[in-house]
């Protein structure tokens, strides 16, 4: 790993000072202003270490297609061709794609074929994040558990995955943004209806039918020079596992998981990034059930929780990790390796929705995401800083404590807990005949 260090650091002092910035392209649900955070912050960047920058892009309402932000702007779809033309205009010795999300990394392997140098994480690295059989084989290595799964191709063969493993499965495409396509299946029935939908995307990859674990999810956003790693906060989603991280409402510091899980967060968060060679950022998604972690995801990438972690800590994250893809450590920054301290006040970020601006629209939260904006609640108690979230979101408390309720088979029992606590807070419940029945029954 050292030397891999080493051999970036000779590497950088030959480039001719021009890169190549990827953006994630027009705003959309599921790839927001997130991105673009990171696309301008990370450009501002690599100019103070001297370098001209150039981004590409063609998002009209984001602040990464100002013209004043880079030194060069590219208004063109991010596609291999269009980005083709550019690279043969401009001739960049270099280009940074972890900072666009996923759109950019989807870009890695056309550039590689265009002959320009990826910096920051490898290629293969990040494929290996995607790859399952890659990425079971590191996470046996490092000892992490992660909810068992099998990769398919056909719906036949994800029927047969999915009763091997036990119902609920969860169904998703590779290589995704935002979770289009995935879908939470319990019955064959569902896997058959999931695999249509899936299809209907252009597929160059394999479909992953995963175990659905109920339990916390848990995200971190870290910054790994090769040999330390910097994590400046653990997060913890309010809504359960399976609810989109875009959609979730988030909470920093993690309020309801023992200090040993936070340490096992930490140490596995270490050792992925070690073992994925990660230059820059990585995002890393866990599951804790009791006090059981579990890995679900790995992106060596941005993700649209950094500009969150990174106000509410103050740790600039995306500057310090184009300094490191530039060559710096982490301890050279004047940073200390590790789980930083945390805040002492609550921040909450509250996805923003857009249904009632939408006839029609499917309201209920799945894997797939369907925000269309966040804001931040900041606040010394966790109540008011949810209150304040709320607020930000423009959701209004009902002023009657009317409510209704109707769930399909497989639900009704957990959502007996859901009513009696609605109950008690003095609502009165309206049901559909067989959510009525089965909650009498109760």
């Amino acid at each position: 790993m050292a030397a891999r260090i080493q051999k970036m650091k000779q590497l950088l002092p030959m480039i001719r000072k021009k890169l190549l910035v990827l953006g994630s392209g027009p705003i959309r649900i599921g790839q927001g202003i997130e991105f673009d955070f990171c696309s301008v912050h990370c450009t501002w960047a690599f100019k103070k270490e001297g370098y001209e920058t150039i981004i590409v892009n063609n998002n009209p309402e984001t602040v990464s297609t100002d013209f004043d932000i880079a030194d060069k702007l590219y208004f063109e779809p991010l596609t291999p061709e269009d980005v083709e033309n550019i690279v043969n205009i401009e001739k960049p010795d270099g280009a940074v794609v972890q900072f666009g999300g996923q759109t950019a990394i989807k870009l890695t392997e056309a550039l590689m074929k265009m002959g320009v140098k990826i910096l920051g994480t490898s290629a293969e690295d990040v494929d290996a994040a995607e790859d399952r059989e890659l990425f079971d084989e590191i996470l046996e290595k490092c000892e992490i558990p992660r909810p068992k799964g099998q990769t398919v191709f056909t719906a036949e063969e994800a029927k047969k995955a999915a009763n091997e493993l036990g119902y609920p499965v969860l169904v998703r495409p590779s290589y995704v943004l935002g979770g289009q396509g995935m879908r939470i299946a319990v019955s064959d029935e569902d896997v058959e209806e999931y695999i249509g939908i899936i299809n209907q995307i252009a597929q160059e990859h394999p479909i992953l039918v995963d175990k659905y674990l109920m339990g916390k999810e848990i995200e971190v956003d870290a910054v790994c020079d090769g040999e330390d790693i910097l994590i400046p906060g653990i997060m913890e989603h309010i809504e359960r596992a399976g609810i989109h991280s875009g959609d979730s409402i988030s909470v920093y510091p993690a309020q309801t998981i023992s200090e040993g899980v936070k340490a096992t967060i930490a140490e596995y968060t270490r050792k992925l990034a070690k073992s994925l060679h990660v230059i820059g950022l990585i995002n890393i998604q866990f599951i804790v059930v009791d006090e059981d972690v579990y890995v679900i995801e790995v992106n060596p990438r941005s993700s649209r929780t950094v500009p969150y972690i990174s106000k509410v800590t103050g740790i600039p994250i995306v500057p310090l990790a184009t300094q490191i893809i530039c060559g710096h450590t982490i301890r050279e920054l004047g940073y200390t390796p590790g789980l930083q301290k945390e805040a002492d006040y609550f921040a909450i970020k509250m996805p923003v929705f857009s249904f009632e601006k939408i006839r029609g629209a499917d309201i209920s939260l799945g894997p797939e995401m369907k925000s269309t904006g966040e804001c931040l609640g900041i606040a010394k108690t966790f109540n008011e800083a949810l209150y304040k979230a709320f607020q930000g979101a423009g959701i209004k408390l009902p002023k009657y404590k009317n409510m209704i309720i109707t769930v399909r088979d497989s639900d009704k029992e957990e959502m007996v807990d859901i009513a009696a606590r609605f109950k008690a807070q003095g609502y009165r419940i309206f049901c559909t005949n067989g959510t009525a029945r089965y909650l009498y029954q109760k």
